[in-house]
């Protein structure tokens, strides 16, 4: 790639916004999934006989097993809403800068 049409991509407003909005999803997704990790860590350190209580009478499951078995799940569904959002949003907006890169190649 040409340093001309690399600069052409940088001022494209689309790709601008492709940026800016990636990321403010991206740092979004993390600061949830680092909240909870770490959030679910001090409940472990901080309360350790609620997390290892039975989540019923008899149970072998505790309420600590439960939760990061809850979070692993939607640790894995967070990874598949921005896979989705990626495929569908941010690959559109991809086509566009390129597309428009290649026609004011010519």
């Amino acid at each position: 790639m040409s340093v001309e049409i690399y600069e052409r991509l940088r001022v494209n407003p689309k790709f601008q916004e492709l940026v800016v909005t990636r990321g403010r999803f991206a740092w979004t997704l993390t600061f949830i999934v680092l909240t909870l990790f770490y959030g679910f860590v001090l409940a472990v350190a901080y309360f350790p006989a609620v997390m290892g209580q039975p989540v019923s009478e008899g149970s072998m499951l505790t309420v600590g097993v439960a939760v990061e078995l809850s979070l692993f799940i939607f640790f894995w569904l967070l990874s598949a809403l921005y896979v989705r959002r990626a495929n569908s949003e941010f690959d559109a907006l991809t086509q566009e800068v390129i597309k428009q890169a290649r026609k004011e190649d010519k």
